[in-house]
């Protein structure tokens, strides 16, 4: 069943109205895009849980740094809407530029301390951007549910705290990272990889896995960081912007898995920047 395309904010709620008067839950699942298997098991669970499934396709200008990285980003929306139809998603939810950010648009969300690790050290403002977007699509599918890959491990916290910061009607459901065979997360980004740096792209998810390794054996970040570093190097990496354990939840820096923690790593290869998590 192919799934009508809505483009306005109006036209989703006439939707949504419709669905919260006959008593149905609303899940969301909201992407840039490019979707990949990754996502596919997201509307799954979201199909799983909810009587209606909405999948939002939008390219945030808000979260970039570089005005390059945002023009190169895939745009697949055919394609997107062909790999929904085998889950007869009830919504696909692409809205133009000016309905998310129209003319005097003037408000930010910013979440503190959590955003000021990782990826937002390394990316100033981006998770403003993500947070701004989230919390309006959040509110614009009227969701009971949303739904979000592990992968962006730093997101997910954020987006937690943001929904119960603001009070927001709405569930965060974390579901695992999708990994390709040899062990590379699953990420839109992966299209950007030629195939000679795609074949080298896995060194990121083994060396992250040799270091769990070294944690669970009782050795320490300090040490175990700098042989991962240089693993990455000689597999063609350019430049890690961290290779970090932190606590589960608040994102806290550790030197040993003391408490639930997570390895969390940002890299760089052939100009694409590829993160990835594992819990340890």
């Amino acid at each position: 069943m192919t799934a009508p395309i809505i483009r306005t904010v109006s036209g989703l709620r006439a939707m949504t109205d419709a669905w919260r008067r006959a008593g149905e839950t609303i899940g969301a699942v909201p992407t840039m895009g490019a979707l990949h298997d990754g996502h596919l098991s997201l509307v799954q669970a979201a199909k799983n849980a909810c009587d209606r499934v909405i999948v939002t396709i939008f390219v945030n200008p808000r979260q970039f740094n570089s005005p390059e990285d945002y023009a190169n980003y895939p745009r697949t929306e055919h394609d997107d809407a062909e790999k929904l139809e085998r889950f007869a998603v009830d919504a696909i939810f692409v809205p133009d530029g000016d309905q998310m950010y129209p003319a005097g648009f003037a408000t930010t969300v910013s979440v503190a301390g959590l955003t000021d690790v990782l990826c937002g050290a390394h990316r100033p403002g981006h998770f403003d951007g993500v947070a701004t977007v989230v919390t309006k699509l959040l509110l614009q599918t009227a969701c009971d549910k949303a739904f979000f890959g592990e992968k962006d491990w730093q997101q997910l916290q954020v987006v937690r705290r943001l929904v119960a910061d603001l009070n927001l009607p709405c569930e965060i459901v974390g579901c695992p990272t999708i990994r390709e065979m040899d062990g590379l997360a699953m990420s839109s980004r992966n299209l950007l990889l030629s195939d000679r740096a795609r074949a080298r792209a896995a060194a990121l998810h083994e060396a992250m896995e040799e270091v769990a390794e070294g944690l669970r054996a009782g050795r320490t970040m300090a040490e175990l960081r700098l042989k991962a570093e240089a693993r990455l190097e000689a597999a063609g990496f350019t430049s890690v912007d961290y290779l970090d354990l932190r606590a589960h939840d608040d994102l806290s820096a550790l030197e040993r898995p003391e408490r639930p923690a997570r390895l969390l790593a940002a890299a760089w290869l052939a100009g694409v920047r590829l993160i990835d998590n594992i819990g340890v």
